[in-house]
Parts: C-alpha cells; structure tokens; sequence
C-alpha cells in the first residue's frame, strides 16, 4: 500500500516508542515536508483517535516509515 506521502519517511525504528515521541517525529517530517498546518492536524486528529496500534496504522498510511 502506498502511503498518502510517500515522499515523507519517519524513522520510528530506534526511536523512543511512546504515543507522544511517535506523534512528534511526524509532525516534525510533516512540518519539514511543507504540509499545512489544517493537513498536520487533520492527521494528528486521526492518528489520536484511537490506541497506540492505531497511531502506528495511520502513521503508516500517512507517510513512508522505516
């Protein structure tokens, strides 16, 4: 599956694993990457809107993750 950015790659392996640490390293790429301030909320919203599975799931369909 191709993801929504495929331009935009997160690196969560060796990263800190928390919920908080995940959503900011995809922030951070989204915001390096020139994506909206509504588009970075639409997927902050999104990836919040569930458990820790979800976060990781949308983070993956969202942007290219390593």
């Amino acid at each position: 599956m191709t993801p929504k950015y495929p331009d935009i790659t997160v690196t969560l392996t060796g990263q800190d694993g928390n919920a908080f640490a995940v959503l900011g390293q995809c922030r951070e790429a989204a915001r390096d990457a020139g994506l909206s301030e509504d588009e970075i909320a639409a997927f902050m919203a999104e990836a919040m809107a569930g458990d820790y599975d979800h976060l990781l799931q949308t983070a993956m369909r969202w942007f290219e993750t390593r």
